[in-house]
């Protein structure tokens, strides 16, 4: 078998129908969907067990709520495909995003991870954000440039033994346990990129049901969780800036909050901050108080916009 696709599904019931659907509508035929249904309380499970009815190369795991990680790394362990895809439950796929993710495979035969360019959708309009040349690419040089992912986990493909290499996702990670895979296999292997977008990411989705919109003990963040590759921050000066660019980025919710400012001062102490743009400088520079008043009213702004639209809808 050459594809299995994995879908986590938790609590997703109005999303799950389009992603399922837009897996069994493949122009390629070679593969197998597996879902792993994550304890979800609403009833996704129902409309999934709908819409597989009958689909014989198609079936659902069923496990107690443990974490995307964990549903991803139950679902390949019961997978038999040679090279794995994933889809998150409110994600879709066009048509020939398996056919030509075949193609590319067959194309850059040495990579150790596939990915596609994608549609990222917001407000119900679809935004093409990345412009990467088809072929391999160096991945730490593109993502620190633009920090928009190049390879998007509803995007990707790898072959399975390469993910058994690196022993799959981190359970104890619920913000950027994608990231942790990614930036393994590409210090290690070649990444192939078609430039072409096959795969949706929804941002239309209820907050609640993304674990991007809260804030995570540092336990459980990816950027607390690297000193692994310490080495690799003192050597590889592409990898060097992606990750400072992410802390830098990505920390500002953190530093703001009371609970966890001086865990994420802790990080930005890594940051080497000759090599970050005038404006970052500047956005870090200012009083606490400030930025802290600044936060809310953007927020509160961002909620009156958000209601507005739907409103007008």
């Amino acid at each position: 078998m050459r594809f299995s696709v994995i879908v986590p599904l938790y609590n997703k019931e109005p999303y799950i129908e389009k992603a399922l659907r837009s897996v069994l509508s493949q122009t390629f035929k070679d593969y197998e969907l597996i879902v792993v249904n994550d304890g979800s309380l609403d009833n996704s499970l129902a409309v999934a067990e709908k819409v597989l009815s009958g689909v014989g190369n198609a079936r659902i795991i069923n496990q107690e709520n443990a974490g995307v990680s964990t549903a991803r790394n139950n679902g390949i362990a019961a997978a038999q495909g040679e090279y794995i895809c994933f889809l998150d439950a409110d994600d879709w796929w066009e048509p020939t995003f398996l056919e030509e993710m075949d193609g590319l495979i067959r194309e850059y035969p040495d990579a150790g991870l596939y990915c596609t360019n994608y549609y990222y959708v917001h407000n119900r309009k679809s935004v093409v954000k990345l412009d990467i040349p088809t072929g391999y690419f160096n991945y730490c040089r593109e993502y620190a440039n633009s920090l928009c992912q190049p390879v998007w986990t509803g995007a990707v493909c790898l072959r399975r033994n390469t993910f058994d290499e690196f022993g799959g996702f981190k359970k104890n990670l619920k913000l950027g346990e994608d990231f942790d895979l990614w930036i393994r296999i590409a210090l290690k292997y070649e990444m192939a990129f078609l430039n072409k977008p096959l795969s949706n990411y929804n941002q239309d989705v209820d907050v609640t049901h993304r674990e991007t919109h809260h804030l995570h003990k540092p336990e459980n963040h990816m950027l607390w969780n690297l000193g692994y590759l310490e080495e690799e921050e003192k050597t590889n000066p592409d990898y060097k800036q992606l990750i400072d660019n992410l802390r830098t980025y990505g920390l500002m919710p953190y530093f703001l909050s009371k609970e966890y400012h001086d865990a994420a001062q802790v990080e930005l102490a890594k940051v080497d901050w000759s090599r970050q743009s005038p404006e970052i400088k500047s956005r870090y520079a200012k009083p606490l108080l400030y930025l802290r008043a600044k936060n809310r009213f953007m927020s509160t702004a961002a909620r009156i916009k958000k209601y507005i639209i739907q409103v007008v809808r």
